[in-house]
């Protein structure tokens, strides 16, 4: 390639690639897509690999600057980053399933319902305390409670599932699943220990 020939570069490559960096940066305030720093470094490699290529594919006899190809070009290849990344955030996210979710099957219970715990509250708060101590703690906990949640606490402990707590008590997958992280919030659980 003649010298004449890659004076067209000149400009963008100068000042650290400054005017490069400015149009990338301008391109990117249009997107509406915050970016991190170390996003702003993966476009702007890819903007120096943009130009290389916008350099070898342009043609003087478009009818376009070399200035207005190579922003057309910057903005396809940002847009098809964005979207690639977008793409692998969506795969990522459809797997994904809340704690809280019903079942499709049929049965108004959660996931969470089925997670077994390492621990036991009542032999926790039974533990280490002497005579009546944990009644004390139990009765603090409980008043914390609504009545609501005291009824739950009396039918968890007679064995029924939460369907079934949910069928009798009249509420609604969420309405049980919000009582039952309240009751297990540390704000009311810490009282037991």
């Amino acid at each position: 390639m003649a010298r004449s020939e890659l004076a067209v570069l000149q400009p963008y490559c100068e000042n650290d690639m400054r005017l490069l960096k400015r149009i990338s940066s301008s391109i990117f305030r249009r997107f509406n897509e915050p970016l991190a720093m170390a996003d702003y470094d993966d476009f702007y490699s890819i903007a120096n690999e943009t130009l290389w290529k916008a350099y070898n594919a342009y043609n003087p006899d478009m009818g376009i600057s070399f200035d207005g190809f190579l922003r057309s070009c910057l903005q396809k290849k940002f847009k098809t980053e964005l979207t690639r990344r977008h793409r692998q955030k969506r795969i990522i996210d459809r797997f994904a399933v809340s704690l809280d979710a019903v079942g499709d099957d049929g049965e108004d219970c959660c996931l969470l319902d089925f997670i077994p715990s390492d621990s036991d509250t009542f032999e926790e708060a039974v533990k280490g305390t002497d005579g009546g101590e944990y009644r004390d703690r139990i009765r603090q906990y409980i008043s914390r409670l609504s009545d609501q949640q005291v009824n739950m606490l009396n039918l968890l402990i007679d064995g029924h599932k939460p369907n079934e707590i949910q069928r009798i008590l009249g509420m609604s997958p969420k309405g049980y699943a919000e009582n039952l992280c309240t009751m297990r919030s540390y704000e009311n659980v810490k009282i037991l220990f």
